[in-house]
């Protein structure tokens, strides 16, 4: 069996390896995802993936995601850039963050504002009420790009 350690770095190598935007390492189990922002954490959390006690990379964490990886029960995470909000509600859930950057918000992809996910949980504290803004903001965000 795999330490806690290697599959956090396990994680980390195989995000930096492809155009992956999240991985999921627990022992021999390897989750990956190339869709962006919070849908793949939304996909494993629909499907029910039993994703607790693993280690994760994600490209960004905002606090959105990191709600979700709360849901999830992910044991660590690693990202390239966090912002303050993420980290802060992931230490308040016992996970410990890794990244290479802290930043107080994270962008939206045009980098004309913050990200929508990001603002629609500013004031949220609770992970099961962030789901539901989470949920109900994609569908708003899918509805004007139609």
């Amino acid at each position: 069996m795999k330490s806690n350690f290697n599959d956090l770095e396990r994680a980390k190598e195989i995000l930096n390896s492809d155009d992956y935007t999240c991985v999921l390492c627990k022992n021999d189990i390897v989750y990956t995802s190339k869709l962006r922002g919070v849908k793949p954490l939304l996909d494993w959390l629909d499907n029910k993936t039993d994703l607790y006690g693993f280690y994760a990379a994600d490209k960004v964490v905002g606090k959105a995601t990191a709600f979700l990886y709360v849901l999830c029960g992910v044991a660590q995470i690693y990202a390239p850039v966090i912002s303050e909000p993420a980290r802060d509600v992931l230490i308040e859930n016992g996970i410990i963050p890794v990244c290479d950057k802290e930043v107080k918000a994270i962008r939206n992809r045009t980098d004309t504002g913050f990200c929508p996910m990001e603002t629609a949980v500013y004031d949220i504290d609770n992970p099961h009420e962030a789901l539901t803004v989470i949920k109900n903001t994609l569908t708003k965000l899918q509805k004007n790009t139609m």
